[in-house]
């Protein structure tokens, strides 16, 4: 035989006995291996949160409600820990922010509101006191009273006693004011007579202030006996007004 033609046939059965081979064997196909299933992730913590009024006037009360889903544990700032849902009445000293924490195991949940306390306009300053009234300069003529005599008489009276006392604590309150004691009488009698019994009237005053501790260099005497009068009728309280001592301020 031709030895190419042997080498042919030699390939020739070679090949066939592999493809014989590979008919006689199964096919393996591998398979994927299954994928591991985590649990699903816990919800995160939500809540609602709410302040009425969200404007008060100082003092006035607040009312929190709060809800929450998927906590386990709930804080409002500034209050402190609460239950997982409920209300509370707060009164804010001023104006506030609270803070609503809501923990769960799928993590944590945060809300926030403000209060707004109003603010009120200050109060009016108090009104000044008002000015001590301002005492009257000292008057001779309002503050000391005239001394009134009997008719025909220059002693004094009781009563006029009295006032002639009053009339020096005045005067001894008053250290620099010096004074003229005019002397009257009414018109019944001469002249002469009159302006005697004045004298006497005025020097009578003079003397009881004196013995009173009011010094003589503050007194000067004027007598007018009846021509100057006070009262120009002829009743007997018309004459009564002039039988006086009348006080002056002397300049």
């Amino acid at each position: 035989m031709n030895p190419g033609l042997l080498r042919l046939a030699r390939v020739s059965l070679a090949v066939a006995a592999i493809l014989l081979v590979g008919a006689c064997e199964k096919k393996y196909v591998p398979i994927a291996p299954l994928e591991a299933t985590s649990p699903p992730a816990p919800p995160i913590p939500t809540a609602r949160f709410t302040a009425t009024p969200a404007q008060v006037q100082p003092g006035q009360a607040v009312q929190l409600e709060w809800s929450t889903q998927y906590a386990t544990y709930v804080s409002i700032y500034p209050v402190g820990e609460v239950a997982l849902r409920g209300r509370r009445s707060v009164v804010p000293a001023g104006s506030t922010v609270y803070t609503l924490t809501a923990l769960g195991p799928g993590g944590t949940y945060r809300s926030t509101l403000e209060v707004t306390v109003m603010s009120q306009p200050p109060a009016p300053a108090p009104a000044p006191p008002p000015a001590p009234a301002k005492e009257p300069e000292p008057s001779v003529e309002r503050d000391m009273k005239d001394i009134y005599f009997d008719f025909n008489r220059y002693d004094l009276r009781p009563a006029d006693a009295e006032v002639l006392k009053a009339d020096a604590d005045f005067l001894a309150a008053h250290p620099s004011l010096k004074i003229i004691i005019g002397a009257h009488c009414d018109d019944r009698g001469s002249k002469e007579y009159n302006m005697k019994l004045a004298e006497n009237r005025a020097k009578k005053v003079r003397d009881g202030l004196e013995k009173l501790g009011i010094s003589a260099d503050r007194m000067r005497t004027v007598v007018y006996g009846k021509e100057k009068p006070f009262c120009t009728g002829s009743d007997e309280q018309c004459l009564q007004e002039n039988r006086r001592v009348h006080f002056e301020l002397d300049q």
